[in-house]
């Protein structure tokens, strides 16, 4: 919102000597951010003045362009400096523009006035002519981006300012303008009416309600108008005849309307537009002699259309409300008008609408056409429904008043204001919660200058809001208005009281000692966005039935392209791997750990009502409605893992670094680490290995996968080649890791080692073959490692031969060497059953 210091000023009286620095921090600590103070048409120096075109002639000049050469009046003062001598009473100047006619009183910009960008005038020769100043366009004065065309200002009131008297000041320059950050909750502030209401409050001077009219009792003595729908609370409606929507927007008007960030566009919609902004009520003029019946306010209804007032052919859905007539949608409430009904400078009589629209009906409407306006701005924010009335009686006056309009008797009102919701308090509450010292008195005074009905009984106050505080509801809300009337420096800091605890639980633990041991392995951790697209999902080329396509939707996302929340780390570090590609970081080890979202079958959540605690029911539906959100765990490295150095050559990152980042989690929690070969979407089928753990039970837990990704999806999310990649069920790693706090007693007896070498088929995984020898080994068996891996002629066509190590020990004597063969052999016995192996003799 942006408003004007001037018309703030004409709104409420500010104490002497009170800055616009001083308001702008009395908003701010209210909860109005000021981002910035601008300034408004103070970059002009030296003489700018009031002038009239007496003549002009038209001249064609041989780079196609046609210029005007003028005689302008520019008052006698100014006239006898001319650089023209064959030129009296008047100044020669040269202009391009084609907006004005002889006699249209203009703005001159005389030498050695500068102007906005340190552009200097002088008396210069061009096209042919001693250009002896120049007639400016809004644009060039700093007072708006109006360059369609020169600047012609209202006869009258230039007429009444004389020739060669201030221009800046009659167009009520230079001026502030506070540009305020409006929180949803405070809507009301959308408004030069809001904002004068808080300054005096701030201020504590006294405010006089140009809009505190009362709406009358509902009547259809203007136009007709039939609500259909709940959405419409309220609609007025006023009639005035004989305007001349011709009639041009005064200086003071156009200054304010520019200034605020709005153009200039007729007389009519200034109007509108300019008590908008002063109310807060959003208005419509429609054209009476194009209207068709009685003005509805309905539901859309399937297949119709609407051409708004931009020129745009709108498909309408049934949730969208209308403005129509016999002939159809003239408007999407709320939101724009129609073109079918448009005021133009052939109308000479309006009917003037204000109305009041629920927030959510206009809000989901302008997002769902794209059509964000000023109106729908306020609407979704909820507009004052007691102001419709007088804002719509200001519009008329003004049209009565600038475009010799006359109101017709009578207004239509269809409905009436909502009945505000009124509550009790202890008069102690605000000072309870806030922990400031505020007795009951100062309470109410707070209150009660904010427009609340207050009535003290005995320890409890009677609260009615007014019309405009709609966010004023249950009992906390008063006291958060009490803390921002006061400000933060009245409430005294204090440091909670710690708790008595056992601080963090055993799985906080887990997840920061695997968070911190993967970043001491050589990664880095980066945190990503948790919303994706479901391309990014279809270009991971999983299977149709992959839980990686359990998408959740947001009702409300941020951005069109990703509106569904994540299922999977790897799309977020895909696409922070390729940014840092894109600027030259090749060589990339980076991890992250958080939560992804799997749908479940409940559905959409239920919206329980916010008036009170759901009751257990409900609270188990919106359980079992939230999507699964398990915590993962996944890395990406790419490029060099070890750079070229005089200690060697450089070291390539492959899929053993990404196997590392799950070895280092399992041993981390003391897990054993099971990989397995397997083909598993996103990663190359060959060169893919399966991650599980032990439970407590000693079974297999599939937790995720490694290994190089398909060259596919390297290519589709734009990878450096034979990216790696690993995602792991980091809750699922906890939950199966062994407890801590279990100490396993150290076996003081010698450990007996043997060697084994296995012949098998060279499809056989090597991961397979240890997990049968444990298996076969029994308890005896403490470990097995694999030392080596040997194809050749040694051991013939499709075969392989893998070396362990096998470490035996007993945990209460000395294991004898009969012992010693017996599990060794036990464990070869099973890997020959299982897979045909044979052992390679020596």
């Amino acid at each position: 919102m942006k408003a004007p210091m001037s018309w703030l000023r004409e709104l409420v009286e500010l104490p002497h000597g009170v800055t616009t620095a001083q308001v702008a921090d009395a908003f701010t600590r209210t909860g109005l951010q000021v981002e910035h103070v601008e300034a408004f048409g103070d970059q002009v120096r030296g003489p700018v003045v009031v002038g009239r075109v007496m003549s002009f002639v038209e001249e064609a000049q041989r780079n196609g362009k046609t210029i005007r050469w003028c005689r302008v009046d520019c008052g006698a003062e100014h006239n006898l400096s001319s650089h023209n001598p064959d030129i009296t009473g008047a100044r020669g100047i040269v202009c391009g523009a084609a907006n004005f006619d002889a006699g249209d009183y203009v703005v001159v910009a005389l030498p050695p006035a500068v102007l906005p960008g340190d552009f200097a005038i002088s008396a210069r020769k061009t096209y042919g002519h001693i250009s002896d100043g120049m007639i400016c366009a809004e644009d060039e004065l700093g007072l708006g981006a109006d360059h369609e065309g020169i600047l012609v200002l209202p006869p009258g009131e230039a007429a009444r300012a004389g020739l060669g008297s201030d221009a800046m000041a009659l167009l009520g320059a230079p001026d502030e303008v506070l540009d305020i950050d409006v929180t949803p909750d405070m809507g009301y502030c959308l408004s030069m009416r809001g904002l004068a209401r808080e300054a005096a409050q701030a201020f504590d001077v006294p405010y006089n309600d140009l809009y505190s009219r009362q709406v009358p009792p509902p009547c259809q003595d203007a136009y007709r108008v039939r609500v259909e729908s709940d959405d419409c609370p309220l609609f007025v409606n006023l009639l005035i005849r004989d305007v001349d929507s011709t009639a041009p927007t005064p200086s003071w008007m156009r200054h304010r309307l520019a200034a605020s960030g709005m153009r200039s566009i007729n007389l009519p919609v200034d109007i509108t537009n300019y008590v908008m902004l002063e109310s807060g009520q959003p208005l419509h003029a429609y054209d009476e002699d194009k209207l068709l019946g009685p003005i509805v306010v309905r539901k859309a209804a399937p297949g119709e259309t609407l051409t708004t007032l931009d020129g745009v052919r709108r498909e309408l859905r049934a949730e969208d409300l209308v403005i129509a007539d016999d002939s159809g949608p003239i408007g999407l409430a709320g939101v724009m008008g129609g073109e079918t009904t448009e005021v133009t400078e052939a109308t000479t009589s309006i009917v003037i609408e204000a109305a009041h629209f629920a927030p959510g009906t206009t809000g989901r409407s302008y997002r769902h056409h794209k059509l964000p306006s000023e109106a729908s701005k306020r609407f979704e924010r909820d507009v004052d429904p007691g102001v419709p009335c007088a804002a719509a009686r200001m519009a008329a006056r003004l049209l009565a008043e600038l475009a010799g309009g006359q109101i017709a008797d009578g207004a239509t009102v269809a409905g009436a204001v909502p009945i505000a919701p009124s509550q009790v308090i202890d008069a102690n509450l605000p000072a309870r919660i806030l922990g400031a010292r505020v007795d009951a008195s100062r309470v109410a005074a707070v209150l009660t200058a904010s427009g609340v009905n207050v009535t003290k009984r005995g320890d409890r106050l009677h609260l009615v809001p007014p019309s405009w505080r709609t966010d004023l509801v249950d009992p906390y809300d008063y006291v958060e208005e009490i803390g921002r009337k006061l400000g933060l420096d009245v409430i005294e800091p204090q440091l909670p009281r710690a708790l008595p605890g056992s601080g963090l639980n055993r799985e906080q633990r887990a997840r920061r000692a695997v968070v911190e041991a993967v970043a001491q392995a050589g990664f880095v951790e980066v945190i990503t966005l948790p919303f994706v697209g479901a391309d990014e999902i279809e270009r991971l080329g999983v299977p149709q039935d992959c839980e990686l396509r359990r998408l959740v939707r947001l009702a409300n996302p941020l951005a069109d392209t990703q509106p569904f929340l994540r299922t999977s780390l790897l799309p977020g570090l895909f696409a922070a791997a390729s940014r840092n590609s894109s600027r030259s970081q090749d060589d990339l080890a980076l991890f992250e750990q958080g939560s992804v979202f799997w749908a479940r079958q409940a559905g959409a959540a239920p919206m329980p009502p916010v008036s009170h605690r759901p009751g257990a029911e409900q609270i188990a539906a919106l359980d079992e409605s939230l999507p699964d959100q398990p915590r993962m765990l996944a890395a990406l490295v790419s490029g060099q893992w070890l750079a070229a150095s005089w200690r060697g050559p450089a070291v390539a990152a492959d899929w053993t670094h990404a196997v590392l980042v799950a070895q280092t989690a399992a041993e981390t929690l003391g897990a054993e680490l099971v990989r397995s070969a397997a083909a598993i979407a996103p990663w190359h089928p060959g060169r893919c290995a399966r991650l599980s753990v032990r439970d407590a039970q000693g079974e297999l837990v599939h937790i995720g996968a490694a290994g190089e990704l398909h060259p596919t999806v390297i290519e589709a999310f734009g990878l450096a080649p034979r990216t790696c990649a690993v995602e792991l069920d980091l809750d699922l790693l906890i939950d199966s890791a062994p407890r801590s706090g279990e100490v396993v007693a150290l076996s003081p007896f010698p450990l007996t080692k043997e060697d084994v070498a296995l012949i098998v088929d060279a499809d056989v995984a090597a991961g397979e073959v240890e997990q049968t020898l444990v298996a076969g080994g029994g308890t005896l068996l403490e470990s097995v490692s694999l030392f080596d891996v040997y194809t050749g002629p040694q051991v013939g066509q499709g075969k392989k031969s893998l070396a362990y190590n096998l470490r035996m020990r007993h945990p209460e004597r000395t294991l004898t060497g009969a012992e010693a063969t017996q599990v060794r052999d036990a464990a070869v016995s099973a890997v020959e059953e299982r897979f045909g192996a044979v052992l390679r003799q020596a």
